[in-house]
């Protein structure tokens, strides 16, 4: 099944695998209005569909994004952006926090993503990959936290969650910079955990990887996820004590009964039946 926004395409697979491909190539996937007013639907719709159990987020194209369209975005909010009075302001305040919501939803999905990045991923781009769950890229990524060369604090998430990815320093000397950094820097930073040869081998890599997630029980890995992005940042007591009140309520369930009887069985567990 393929389900298409005016800038993505969702394609729905047969393992319970959705790929949400970025589909601007001509405009190296730069992000227009129709990025920021879709991507909650986009993750809505992955995550009220029970058949998927994953996702990958990939791109169209030469490159994954080149990040924020500035000049349509002016074109549209300018007169936003460079209000005069405090009511102006409000609604520029109103207008960042509208355009957040997507990223917002995508690190919120109970449902674990990948990000799959070739060649250019840039601003919103960072954004976009620092709210999924695991990154990839080619070798020939080019990766820049890039706002402060165009005289922008960047505020849609790339300078708060990237400190629990790569550390203060890394995340610092990306923001304060600007520079970019390719694939195996990234590697070596912790921003992607593998890296491959070129686009057809990224987006097979992160297939597998999604394709092997969606095969464990949905109850089991959706509380995982829930557990370590509660327990991010708070101290270990607290995530030990959420984890234990998890488990508590919620670790006998079908899929966990179906494990046991497999292993007594000496037979492979099917999860995800009901």
């Amino acid at each position: 099944m393929k389900t298409n926004f005016e800038f993505f395409e969702i394609v729905e697979r047969e393992d319970g695998v959705a790929i949400v491909f970025l589909n601007r190539p001509d405009k190296r996937n730069a992000m227009n209005w129709s990025f920021w007013r879709d991507l909650p639907d986009v993750v809505h719709e992955i995550n009220s569909n029970q058949k998927i159990r994953s996702f990958v987020v990939a791109a169209r194209g030469k490159s994954f994004s080149t990040g924020l369209d500035l000049d349509s975005f002016f074109q549209e909010f300018g007169s936003v952006v460079q209000g005069t009075y405090g009511d102006d302001r409000k609604k520029f305040y109103e207008l960042i926090l509208r355009m957040q919501k997507g990223i917002n939803a995508v690190y919120d999905s109970p449902k674990p993503s990948i990000a799959a990045v070739q060649k250019h991923c840039i601003g919103g781009g960072l954004d976009l990959i620092s709210a999924c769950d695991i990154r990839y890229a080619t070798y020939d990524a080019s990766i820049s936290l890039r706002e402060a060369k165009v005289a922008i604090v960047a505020d849609m998430g790339s300078i708060n969650r990237l400190p629990s990815i790569i550390g203060q320093g890394n995340t610092r000397e990306l923001a304060y910079t600007g520079k970019d950094i390719d694939g195996e820097e990234a590697l070596r930073m912790g921003l992607v955990s593998k890296l491959f040869k070129d686009q057809d081998q990224l987006l097979e890599g992160a297939i597998a990887t999604a394709s092997e997630i969606a095969a464990n029980p949905r109850i089991v890995v959706e509380g995982t996820k829930e557990v370590m992005n509660y327990s991010e940042g708070k101290p270990l007591a607290v995530g030990l004590n959420y984890v234990a009140v998890w488990n508590s309520s919620f670790m006998d369930s079908r899929d966990f009964r179906e494990a046991m009887k497999a292993f007594k069985d000496r037979k492979r567990p099917e999860y995800n039946k009901h």
